[in-house]
């Protein structure tokens, strides 16, 4: 971006995901998403927190798939979801 012939960036500030797989994983598995909260009940596991860029997501996608998880669901939060992120329902079916 420019702006009066300076050239200024953009801060990045990531954006909240809300990430479902089906199975519940347990806290050995926490390394592989470093930096995400991890909740698993009813069958399913809800991975949350602060993505940077498409990147760091895209890492996140392929770790999913290298283990073998079927990914249910990919959400990225409006601004100021970070404590409600936890309170939300488990979708039913994928949503991708």
């Amino acid at each position: 971006m420019k702006s009066g012939g300076k050239q200024m960036m953009r801060r990045r500030t990531g954006t909240i995901y809300r990430i479902v797989v089906r199975t519940e994983l347990n806290g050995r598995y926490a390394v592989a998403f470093e930096g995400m909260q991890m909740e698993a009940k009813d069958g399913v596991t809800v991975l949350t927190g602060k993505i940077i860029d498409q990147p760091q997501l895209y890492g996140i996608l392929e770790r999913i798939n290298g283990l073998g998880l079927e990914l249910l669901s990919v959400e990225a939060l409006p601004e100021g979801a970070r404590s409600s992120a936890r309170e939300e329902r488990v979708p039913k079916g994928p949503k991708v």
